[in-house]
């Protein structure tokens, strides 16, 4: 339009010339002039229509402009609008460095996400800030037609389009000058903390830091080797063995190899403590290592903050538990009193033999203790962890597998025990085995033999088996010794019952009452069985009764021209005296 405008000023400008030339002209030379004015009117003409043309197609442009630029605004208010609906539900992508939160970018740049545009901006700020020389003017803002550049020398640092500007509700220029700004004090800073200066700096301190801890454990060992003996005779002299009943756990060798064992603990955790302190420092003059030096530093101090934590979170718990542990401790003395009187007879409770006090106070013990660990079980600490819980049901179940024999033997032991069938010093006899009961658990009974052999016999074999208690027989009934001979049929049977009540009656342990007796047990195709019977209260002493019954029966029958044998005839009876006694 303004083009326009010039060529019809220039224009009017001309005729007016034209004009004023033709009016001073001459008369003479008015037939030239008139020819000549209507060339230049004709020219003139010419260019009026083609200016005339270029303003239409000029205002067909601004038309087309303006329009393009309607739309374009239209658009431009559009997307913002879709912006600011969309800034509501999205959080973006900060740009974080070491902590500090610079920006957020919200929009793509092309094909990049946010994220990833904040990662390579990332990577460009901490390799330019971490340099070890850098020029204070290197960060600038370069103006492109599409995006605004953060520079860093030669290299891009970061582009700012339009969405971003939109984002942040300003230009691209000024939302690229505000990050500028942002990312040059921040370049300046990461130089500050990793300059060539801080690398030198940090050296320094790393030699000193080596050098103060190498003095430190020099002198440390040195005091541990000019006073350790000093050390060990104070404590050796002000200290006395360690006996318990009689035995001396602790002698005055042992004594001193213990202290010297302490002393050299102590020195190892006093140059760790010193290691503690040191290698930290050591980490953490560079900035590149601070991290890890805190990490390492975690690693160690973290176990002991979570244990004194956790005992301290843990006393609560800790005071209910030893309350359960000493109301369940004075619950079992008071049980342990009681069982006690039972069992010396101070106290008879009808129907409560004075032998089941033992055995009824460890069961009750055991349910105590029982009911105990289940009451502190819930308060222990991680006892709800499903580690825990697995651990445990491991542990129950090998234990349910490999005691299934023991828990038997248990409760064949606590049957026995209220079953009664025998006592220790009892004489018993199982299957072929007899002797003594010298001990009974609740696991084995052991029984020594004749011979002085000591049997352990499992409690669950007791019980599955048939036992005889000779001891108990003894003391109520009397015990029965019988022994058999087998005499021919031409012996009277009344002598031979005389004798064998002779050899009865001189036996010693053999009582006069009840009497003893015979009995003719079989009747065979050669020989006459007889048993003598005979009571004993000592079945102790069984194995002497025996050898003694059996001599005397020798002796009676010797003396009495009895033969002890049992003549089996195969011959035929030809001339052979019958085997009926003589008158």
């Amino acid at each position: 339009m303004k083009r326009l405008q010039t060529y019809v000023i220039l224009l009017s400008c001309m005729l007016m010339s034209v004009g004023i030339q033709a009016q001073s002209s001459s008369s003479a030379t008015a037939d030239s002039l008139q020819s000549t004015s209507d060339s230049l009117v004709q020219q003139l003409r010419n260019q009026v229509q083609e200016l005339e043309l270029q303003g239409i197609m000029m205002r067909e442009q601004l038309e087309r402009t303006g329009q393009n630029a309607r739309e374009d605004s239209l658009r431009m208010a559009e997307r913002k609008a879709r912006i600011d609906s969309l800034r509501q539900t999205t959080t973006g992508a900060p740009l974080i460095i070491e902590g500090d939160t610079l920006f957020t970018i919200y929009a793509r740049k092309g094909g990049m996400l946010p994220q990833a545009r904040v990662e390579a901006t990332q990577a460009m700020i901490l390799e330019t800030g971490k340099s070890l020389t850098l020029f204070t003017d290197s960060i600038y803002v370069y103006e492109s037609d599409i995006t605004t550049d953060i520079m860093a020398g030669e290299r891009v640092v970061m582009s700012v389009t339009d969405n971003d500007a939109l984002w942040q509700n300003t230009t691209r220029q000024e939302l690229a000058a505000q990050y500028g700004d942002i990312i040059s004090r921040k370049v300046n800073e990461l130089h500050e903390a990793y300059g060539l200066q801080e690398k030198l700096k940090g050296v320094f301190f790393v030699i000193i830091i080596l050098v103060v801890q190498g003095l430190l454990i020099w002198f440390t060992n040195w005091c541990f080797r000019r006073w350790k003996f000093r050390i060990l005779h104070m404590l050796l002299k002000s200290s006395k063995p360690l006996t318990v009943k009689g035995y001396e756990v602790l002698n005055r060798h042992r004594l001193g190899l213990f202290f010297a064992y302490i002393l050299t603990f102590v020195r190892i955790g006093i140059i760790f403590l010193q290691l503690l302190v040191s290698i930290p420092l050591l980490f953490s003059v560079f900035p590149e290592t601070k991290a890890f030096a805190y990490k390492v530093f975690g690693y160690i101090w973290d176990p002991f903050t979570d244990i004194i934590f956790s005992v301290i979170g843990f006393l609560p718990n800790f005071f209910k538990i030893v309350v359960i542990v000493l109301c369940f401790r004075y619950l079992v003395k008071a049980f342990r009193y009681l069982a006690n009187e039972v069992g010396s007879g101070n106290l008879k409770i009808n129907g409560f033999y004075a032998d089941w006090a033992e055995p009824t106070f460890l069961i009750l013990r055991i349910l105590c203790y029982s009911f105990m660990f289940v009451m502190i079980w819930p308060l222990l600490p991680s006892s709800d962890s499903e580690v825990f819980q697995g651990v445990s049901v491991f542990i129950g179940v090998i234990v349910s597998l490999g005691s299934s024999s023991i828990i038997g033997n248990v409760m064949a032991g606590m049957m026995m025990t209220y079953m009664r069938p025998f006592h220790i010093g009892d004489f018993i006899r199982y299957g072929d085995t007899e002797g003594f009961v010298i001990e009974k658990t609740v696991l084995v009974t052991r029984i020594r033999t004749r011979k002085n052999e000591i049997i352990t016999i499992p409690n669950s074999n007791l019980m599955s088996s048939q036992t005889s208690n000779f001891t108990f027989a003894a003391k109520n009934y009397g015990v029965i010794v019988h022994t058999k001979v087998t005499i021919g049929y031409d012996m009277k049977w009344q002598l031979i019952r005389d004798l064998l009540l002779e050899a009865a009656r001189q036996t010693p342990y053999i009582v006069k009452k009840p009497e003893p007796y015979v009995r003719i047990t079989a009747l065979d195709d050669f020989y006459v069985e007889y048993e003598i019977n005979a009571y004993t209260h000592r079945p102790e002493a069984l194995s002497e009764i025996y050898s003694e019954l059996h001599q005397h029966i020798l002796d009676s029958f010797h003396s009495n021209g009895v033969e002890i044998m049992s003549p089996h005839i195969m011959a035929t009876r030809d001339n052979l005296e019958t085997q009926i006694p003589k008158e």
